[in-house]
């Protein structure tokens, strides 16, 4: 289970250069924060942040921001950065479901959810990250031609999660409930956490990338 409470990690949050400390006064100017007109890629829900800190230092050109809603999580991902030289990548400590607050209308290019909390009750339902509330809220701040991949080792998430999208204007673009084992989509992949810990034990990775 995630931490809710390390002592003085709001503190460290901020003072770290890595996270935006006011971004709901970024909202259409995040491309004047990174100082350039690259690509903005965010992932929501990222954990102590191995994914989007990896694919920050692989891919130069697109600017990222890491999305976590705990500070003792995001904490984790500072201590892993601080002694590093990442550009184009910030962090921002907030509520997913606020997220139309924070960014424009088709101000984002791509969206990563990796191994989101399932909330595993009926009544939760409308907390999960893959949720079709959700997916009304990404529509509002991703372009017209950008997309969203979805990875878990949950399945009864993902079923949730692909069973949800009929109710949407989204559509499956791509699909595996074994990541690893196929080739096509699994080319270039950058794990999590999660994803190295139950795949090592065996557990298939279910992927989707959808689109509008």
């Amino acid at each position: 289970m995630r931490l809710r409470n390390v002592t003085g990690s709001e503190k460290i949050i901020a003072a770290s250069p890595y996270v935006v400390q006011e971004p709901k006064e970024m909202k259409n100017k995040w491309k004047e924060l990174f100082g350039i007109s690259n690509p903005i890629y965010i992932e929501i829900g990222m954990g102590k942040g191995q994914f989007i800190t990896t694919m920050a230092k692989n891919n130069p050109n697109i600017n990222f921001i890491g999305i976590e809603k705990y500070s003792s999580v995001l904490l984790r991902a500072i201590q892993k950065v601080e002694a590093e030289e990442i550009p184009n990548l910030r962090f921002l400590c907030i509520d997913a479901k606020e997220i139309v607050d924070f960014f424009g209308k088709e101000e984002i290019d791509k969206i990563y959810l990796n191994f989101s909390d399932p909330w595993p009750k009926d009544r939760h339902a409308k907390r999960r990250l893959p949720s079709k509330e959700f997916l009304e809220r990404y529509d509002q701040i991703l372009k017209t031609e950008g997309n969203l991949e979805f990875k878990t080792d949950n399945r009864d998430l993902f079923d949730f999660a692909v069973e949800q999208i009929p109710e949407t204007k989204w559509k499956i673009d791509q699909i595996t409930y074994d990541l690893h084992h196929n080739n096509e989509m699994n080319k270039g992949n950058v794990m999590t956490e999660y994803e190295q810990k139950f795949s090592s034990i065996g557990n298939p990775i279910h992927k989707y990338i959808i689109s509008r």
